[in-house]
């Protein structure tokens, strides 16, 4: 595996062209979430003592790049000693830049924006179950495989398990395998908000005062030796509240008919 050096990150990366994109993309996002839209963020005491590297984060997904934008911000806010805030965006003259986040390849490539965001940290890989808006089933590639656990070995990385902005779809089981492979402290994120404070790309406010939150919850207890990967991917979607337990309109949905059904029996 490759290693970074103090010049460059493992991919390769002058970590001079990292913090000043980093630096620019905080200082460009940070009305979004301090002034247009005020974040809150709540558990980055989870973040203080955790090691620098072999650190996966698995978060929810609501936009393609507010989301990460936030993550970033939380970052480095703690990197500098300020817990459960970005108030003091002086924080971004000091990020933290051994960070990576793991997209899908066909976003980071379209535009300039996201080709400039794709050099502050993002690990590409195809998604195996849809491309271009269709659904497709292909194999998964070893070399993104290899990719994800390189940023791992050199520092944090953050991965949507359900590979999509959908609201309570399914996690993909390549995220506990990856897991389960290489033994990553797990950092659940929960977000809220941000799909109604922002479109879909999360470049443009959609909204303003809407309090979208982020919620750093504590490392997953994960008995490596003999849980499975399903068990595992469970645990994940549990702690990122994204299972049928928690869609709330579902159980709605699921109670009226019920009640109609009932209705219907008793008029029999």
């Amino acid at each position: 595996m490759a290693k970074k050096n103090i010049f460059t990150d493992a991919f390769g990366t002058p970590y001079f062209l990292k913090r000043l994109i980093i630096f620019i993309l905080g200082i460009v996002s940070y009305r979004r979430f301090n002034g247009f839209n005020k974040l809150k963020i709540t558990g980055t005491e989870h973040l203080v003592d955790l090691p620098d590297s072999n650190v996966l984060f698995v978060c929810n997904h609501q936009t393609y790049f507010a989301d990460v934008a936030a993550m970033y911000h939380a970052f480095c806010a703690v990197n500098n000693g300020y817990l459960d805030t970005i108030k003091n965006p002086i924080y971004l003259l000091n990020p933290k830049i051994d960070f990576y986040y793991v997209a899908a390849e066909e976003t980071m490539n379209k535009g300039i924006l996201p080709k400039i965001f794709k050099i502050a940290g993002a690990v590409t890989v195809k998604r195996t179950w849809r491309a271009e808006g269709k659904n497709v089933n292909r194999m998964v590639d070893l070399t993104e495989v290899d990719n994800i656990m390189k940023a791992l070995d050199n520092g944090w990385v953050a991965t949507f398990p359900q590979g999509t902005t959908s609201a309570f779809a399914q996690g993909r089981r390549g995220t506990a395998k990856l897991v389960k492979n290489q033994r990553p402290i797990v950092i659940p994120i929960k977000i809220n908000g941000f799909r109604r404070a922002f479109d879909k790309k999360g470049l443009r406010v959609k909204v303003t005062g809407v309090k979208p939150t982020m919620e750093f919850k504590p490392p997953l207890d994960i008995d490596y030796d003999n849980e499975k990967a399903p068990e595992i991917l469970l645990k994940i979607m549990t702690a990122i509240e994204q299972t049928e337990d928690f869609n709330v309109l579902h159980n709605y949905d699921e109670e009226l008919k019920a009640k109609k059904l009932e209705q219907k029996d008793s008029n029999h």
